[in-house]
Order: C-alpha cells, then sequence, then structure tokens
C-alpha cells in the first residue's frame, strides 16, 4: 500500500519502531534457527571469542555474559540454558570459576554463522538504497536524541 507523506508524517513512531524490531529480530532469529542456532548462543559465542567481541579472550561468567548483553537480551533469552547446550555441543567449557571458555570448534561455529550475516543482511536490505538506510537510522538517532536518549557509538 501507498502512503502519502502527510499520512506517514502522522504516524506514531513507538508503533512503527516497534514493529520493524519485531519484523528483523524475528527475520534474524528464524535464519539462525533454520541452521541450528538461536541468538543468544550466538553472542555468548561473540562475547567469548578473542575474534569476535572479547577484547581480551577471557572466559565469563554467564552472569558476566548477562551484564554484557543486557541491552539486547529479550525476556524469553534464557542464558543458563543457552551455556548448557554450549557446554553439551563442546563449543565452550567451564573451569572451576564457572567461566565459560570458547573452544576451537565453539569458534568455527560461530565464524561459520557470522559468515552468514551479509546474505541476511541483503535478503533484509533488499529494494532499499545505502542511502535510504543511513537516512532511516540518522532520523531515528534524531528521535532518540530529541527524546533525551543517548546515542550509542557505532
Amino acid at each position: 500500500m501507498q502512503y502519502t507523506d502527510a499520512q506517514l508524517a502522522s504516524q506514531p513512531a513507538p508503533y512503527w519502531t516497534k514493529l520493524a524490531y519485531e519484523a528483523t529480530i524475528g527475520f534474524v532469529r528464524r535464519k539462525q534457527a533454520e541452521v541450528g542456532f538461536t541468538q543468544p548462543r550466538f553472542w555468548m559465542l561473540r562475547f567469548l571469542s578473542a575474534n569476535d567481541v572479547s577484547e581480551d579472550g577471557q572466559g565469563r561468567t554467564v552472569e558476566e555474559l548477562r551484564s554484557a548483553m543486557v541491552s539486547f537480551l529479550r525476556p524469553e533469552d534464557d542464558l543458563a540454558a543457552e551455556a548448557e547446550v554450549l557446554l553439551a555441543s563442546g563449543w565452550v567449557t567451564r573451569d572451576g570459576d564457572g567461566r565459560l571458555w570458547i573452544t576451537e570448534a565453539g569458534d568455527a561455529a560461530r565464524a561459520g554463522l557470522k559468515a552468514r550475516a551479509p546474505e541476511w543482511s541483503a535478503e533484509m536490505h533488499a529494494g532499499i538504497s545505502e542511502a535510504e538506510y543511513a537516512t532511516t537510522l540518522r532520523v531515528l538517532m534524531r528521535l532518540m536524541r530529541n527524546t533525551g536518549a543517548v546515542v550509542p557509538a557505532i
């Protein structure tokens, strides 16, 4: 359906940003599930890998991982249960202090899933130019600043 600029300008941003969030996060989680992953497991591996988000490659407890990921965890995400799956798969180990450590197999699985991201991103961005996408993010950032939120660094 085509909407006029006037119709769109009168729409509430929270409604549309929530719908967009649910659609895009659902898409990513479905894609990951198709290859036997969950998004929380992928994040955990990323935060444990010196080849990705972890700056030092040190092990972390489930609580430390939860704290690091608090801004993007969903209510249904159970990191303790996800850790058990990662342990059973041999993708992480746990030391005597309860810290999880990524294994070579876990890092290979993380890298394999991460390699799919450009394909999935292209599917989500189909029909959207780079300029349109950048403008959309700039508008969202402006909305955030206008409401007193801090815009995080990229």
